[in-house]
C-alpha cells in the first residue's frame, strides 16, 4: 500500500519549506494527491525519497533510517501530537493510562496491578528500574507473544513495576510497601517520590507523564525500534531504551536543570549563571533542537507544578526565567519544568528522570508495535572506513 504524507511532513523530510514543496509540484518534479474526503494535498513517500536522492546528487542511503514512517507521534510547532491529538491538551483531559491506551490503540481497560518481583536490591533508582524490567521479563512465560493485546499487557506490567520500585529498596513495593497499588500511576508516583497524595500532586504528575510519554523518533525510541527490527521481545527492546535514556543529554537532562535551581537558591541567579554560561554558553533546561521558539510542553507543565511550590520558590523561579531571557538564553524546555517540579516540592534530584522513564515506556511500546509491521533488520547505516 502506497504511503502518503501531508505537506508539512513531506517538506520536513526534504528539508524545505512547504511553499518550496508546492513549487516542486508546479515544476513537475513532484506529484500531489488529494486527500480522500478532505482538502489537503498528500505526497507519496516513494516520490519524496526519489526527489531527495535526486537532490543529493544521486547518492543512495542504505536502509530507511532517514525516512521512518510513523503514525504514533507527529512533532508540530505546538508540540507533539499523539495519534492526531495534541499532547498539551491531553495532559489536562486524559489520565496517563488513557493516553497509553491511545498510543497503543487498545481498549483503555486493563490490569495495572504490580507484578510480584521479590526483594529489590539496595541500589539507586535507575538500576532498580533496570532490575525490575529484567525481573518482569524473567517471570513472564508469555514474553514471546507479539500480538498487540499481549504487548499492552507487558507495557502495563513494566510501567507498574518501574513505579513500584521508586520508593526505595526492601521489596518490590519500595519503602512505601504495596500501598496504593490500585491507584493511578500518577498518584502512585506522587506518593513514592514525595509522599503527596492530594489532587494537585496527582494532576501535576499526570500532566508530566502524558507530556513525556512520547516525542517521535527520539534517540531512545530509535534504540527500541532497532531492537524491534531484530524481533527482540518487548522486555529486551525496552532495556535498549533504558540504556539509551540513561545519558545525561537525554533522560537525565532535567537533573542538570535541578542542580542549577539549587545553585540559584544558594548563591543567587547571577552567581549561579555566570560560570555555567562562561563554559557552556547556555543554561541547562533552556533551548531545544526542535522547538526553536520555545518548548510547548513547558507552559502546561509549569502551570500545574507552580501551585505546589511555596511563594518564595515561585518567585525565585520567575527570576530564573527573567534573568535567562535577559542573558539571551533560548526559551525554557520541559526539562526545566520537570526540574522545577522536583526541586520545588522536595522530590529527589533525579525525580525528573524517574518520571521521564516511567512515561516513555508508553511511547516506546507504541513504536515497538509499529516497527513489527516493517521488514526485519532494515536498519543499516553505511560506514566510511578511515585509517
Amino acid at each position: 500500500m502506497e504511503r502518503l504524507l501531508p505537506s508539512g511532513e513531506a517538506a520536513r523530510l526534504l528539508g524545505v519549506k512547504v511553499s518550496t514543496l508546492y513549487a516542486y509540484v508546479s515544476r513537475g518534479l513532484l506529484a500531489s494527491h488529494p486527500e480522500p474526503g478532505g482538502r489537503r494535498s498528500l505526497f507519496a513517500l516513494a516520490d519524496i525519497e526519489r526527489l531527495a536522492t535526486r537532490r543529493s546528487g544521486g547518492r543512495q542511503v542504505e536502509g530507511r533510517l532517514a525516512t521512518i514512517t510513523t503514525g504514533v507521534t507527529q512533532l508540530r510547532r505546538d508540540g507533539p501530537w499523539y495519534r492526531g491529538r495534541p499532547a498539551t491538551d491531553l495532559a489536562s483531559q486524559m489520565s496517563f493510562e488513557e493516553v497509553a491506551a491511545l498510543l497503543w490503540e487498545v481498549d483503555p481497560e486493563g490490569d495495572w496491578s504490580p507484578p510480584e518481583l521479590g526483594e529489590c536490591p539496595l541500589i539507586g533508582v535507575p538500576d532498580r528500574m533496570r532490575w525490575a524490567l529484567v525481573m518482569c521479563g524473567a517471570g513472564d512465560p508469555s514474553r514471546s507473544d507479539l500480538r498487540p493485546p499481549a504487548l499492552a499487557r507487558v507495557a502495563r506490567r513494566v510501567i507498574t513495576a518501574l513505579t513500584e520500585v521508586v520508593g526505595g529498596a526492601g521489596g518490590a513495593g519500595g519503602s512505601g510497601g504495596s500501598g496504593g497499588a490500585g491507584w493511578p500511576i500518577a498518584l502512585r508516583l506522587a506518593h513514592r517520590l514525595a509522599g503527596g497524595e492530594g489532587g494537585q500532586w496527582a494532576a501535576a504528575l499526570n500532566s508530566a507523564l502524558v507530556l513525556m510519554a512520547d516525542h517521535e523518533l527520539a534517540t531512545s525510541t530509535m534504540a527500541v525500534r532497532i531492537a524491534a527490527s531484530t524481533r527482540a521481545d518487548l522486555y529486551d527492546a525496552l532495556l535498549a531504551g533504558l540504556a539509551t535514556l540513561a545519558g545525561p543529554l537525554h533522560g537525565a537532562a532535567s537533573q542538570g536543570a535541578y542542580d542549577l535551581l539549587v545553585a540559584v537558591e544558594r548563591e543567587g541567579a547571577l552567581n549561579a549563571f555566570n560560570p555555567v554560561l562562561a563554559s557552556h554558553h547556555t543554561l541547562p533546561g533552556f533551548g531545544h533542537t526542535i522547538y526553536h521558539d520555545g518548548d510547548p510542553r513547558f507552559a502546561p507543565l509549569w502551570e500545574v507544578a507552580a501551585p505546589l511550590l511555596n511563594e518564595e520558590r515561585r518567585g525565585l523561579f520567575a527570576e530564573v526565567l527573567e534573568r535567562a531571557a535577559a542573558h539571551g538564553v533560548p526559551p525554557p524546555n520541559c526539562d526545566l519544568a520537570l526540574a522545577a517540579l522536583s526541586w520545588g516540592t522536595g522530590m529527589p534530584p533525579d525525580a525528573g528522570r524517574t518520571i521521564f522513564t516511567v512515561a516513555r515506556v508508553a511511547g516506546w511500546t507504541a513504536h515497538y508495535q509499529e516497527e513489527l509491521s516493517e521488514r526485519p533488520l532494515r536498519f543499516r547505516v553505511p560506514a566510511v572506513y578511515s585509517v
